[in-house]
């Protein structure tokens, strides 16, 4: 069988035959439904293009069974121009549950201005390592008895009954809601520099990175200047932002109390009321 005569019998199978040329006659009503029939087709081509292209939102209501389990937030934040020594991380919920100066998961690295670090290893935000890192430096400079038991200047608690470094000072007057003030006057600090290390700090910037637990209901958390402690159930760090010459009064009422953590003076009446507005106006001021 010839590859002409299987042409021939496909052609017998066209249910369109086409006419001749001089039997074709072009008309406007053609013309039109040509035009239309097009630009129907080209509507019904981007519809159906932007249908496969969007994205379908199902919004689907769940109820939460693992609820009493913690969920980790990841953050890593650098500030350019502020130390490691000066920041401490919080959370909080409105359970109750406070996280004060998170002392695991968090890593800080010590930068340059220019943003390269400057250790080659992290240190990690924990009260308790840094306490110990901090004895094994005491004890490269000078020898001291083991044994000993060095005061807390008045702070001792049940968790801190001897303060050996200026950390443990800290933490002491943090656990007892007292703002660490001077750090001259406390003979830990001054032996181990801590005057000259916040000094340092002034040129340095700072990562932090890592993870927090925290419950799964609303809450914050936040990075501020200075330890954090508790005064009067109000949530507060101890960074001096202001000179003592400082003052702050509301309309017509006598300036009657006087704050040693923002160095002002505020009406007692309307202190409850306005301290944490205070203290969140003055920690912006600082970041921005």
């Amino acid at each position: 069988m010839s590859f002409e005569s299987v042409v021939a019998r496909l052609k017998s199978f066209d249910a369109y035959p086409k006419t001749l040329e001089d039997f074709r006659t072009k008309t406007y009503g053609g013309a039109i439904i040509t035009m239309v029939s097009a630009v129907i087709m080209a509507i019904l081509f981007l519809s159906e293009l932007n249908y496969f292209l969007s994205v379908d939102v199902d919004q689907e209501l769940i109820v939460d069974t693992m609820r009493g389990q913690k969920m980790k937030i990841y953050v890593d934040i650098t500030f350019p121009k502020i130390g490691c020594s000066l920041l401490s991380m919080d959370a909080m919920d409105v359970s109750g549950e406070s996280q004060i100066d998170v002392i695991s998961n968090i890593f800080k690295q010590r930068l340059h201005l220019d943003g390269t670090p400057i250790d080659a290893e992290e240190e990690k935000h924990d009260i308790a390592d840094n306490a110990k890192k901090q004895v094994e430096e005491v004890k490269n400079v000078t020898t001291l008895d083991p044994n000993r038991c060095e005061s807390c200047y008045g702070a001792e608690n049940s968790k801190l009954s001897c303060c050996n470094t200026c950390e443990q000072v800290r933490e002491a007057y943090r656990i007892k809601g007292w703002a660490f003030v001077n750090s001259e006057t406390i003979e830990q600090c001054k032996r181990e520099g801590y005057s000259k290390k916040m000094k340092n700090s002034q040129n340095e910037g700072c990562r932090m990175y890592g993870f927090l637990l925290v419950s799964k209901v609303a809450g914050n958390f936040h990075i501020a200047p200075g330890k954090s402690f508790q005064s009067s159930h109000v949530h507060v760090h101890d960074l001096n932002f202001l000179d003592g010459g400082s003052t702050v009064s509301f309309q017509n009422y006598f300036i009657v109390k006087y704050h040693q953590l923002l160095k002002m003076r505020v009406p007692q009446l309307l202190f409850n009321k306005f301290y944490g507005r205070i203290t969140s106006l003055f920690t912006k001021i600082v970041f921005f």
